[in-house]
């Protein structure tokens, strides 16, 4: 009777070994964390694929940034984008009720060049003004930006389809043009002209390195 519990015993501590040995050299289950052979390649072509993304992000906003720098200086960028926005408001007033995607895309691509235009201004040039002792000036043309974003939000609630639309449309570029007006033909000349090619050029690579970033 020993004997047969001794031989079972030996037998349970055999196969337990047996079994270990198996999963040490790769017969067993694998962890949970461990990569199969084929994975590599997967995840090589993933990483390819995210950077090849970015890549093409990168040069998209350096495309688009390098055409608006080649406008000129800082003030001349900025009344460049007026001039596209205005341009975008244009296609939109031409749509009608049956329209709704486009004007949905059309809105979309005029929030985003408003957005990096505001960017612009607010992060460089009205500080810049403050600085220059405009600070009423640079003051009321930020707020007029709050506006700007309450008629961005009024549109998107409204839908496309809503039979007013068009007339919403037309308010909110008759304050872009006003602000526009203003900055270009009062503001930017006055604060230009006391700056020499330096303080210009400073101004405009700042610019352009906002721009590049929300572009």
């Amino acid at each position: 009777m020993a004997t047969r519990t001794q031989n079972r015993s030996s037998n349970r501590s055999s196969s337990s070994r047996s079994s270990s040995n198996g999963n040490r050299s790769g017969g067993g289950s694998r962890s949970a964390f461990s990569w199969s052979e084929g994975a590599a390649p997967v995840l090589g072509a993933a990483l390819a694929g995210v950077a090849i993304g970015v890549a093409a992000n990168f040069g998209r906003k350096f495309v688009m940034q390098s055409m608006e720098a080649a406008a000129g200086d800082w003030d001349e960028i900025l009344a460049a984008e007026h001039d596209m926005a205005l341009a975008i408001f244009d296609k939109m007033l031409a749509t009608d009720e049956t329209q709704t995607f486009k004007r949905k895309m059309l809105l979309m691509k005029l929030t985003h060049a408003l957005d990096k235009h505001a960017h612009q201004e607010e992060m460089v040039v009205y500080p810049a003004l403050r600085e220059a002792n405009e600070t009423a000036a640079a003051d009321h043309l930020e707020s007029e930006h709050g506006y700007i974003k309450t008629f961005i939000f009024e549109l998107n609630e409204m839908g496309p389809d809503a039979s007013n639309w068009l007339e919403k449309v037309r308010e909110f570029r008759q304050l872009v043009s006003e602000h526009a007006h203003m900055e270009e033909e009062e503001v930017f000349p006055r604060f230009k002209q006391d700056m020499d090619e330096e303080q210009t050029a400073h101004i405009t690579s700042l610019v352009n390195r906002d721009g590049f970033w929300m572009a």
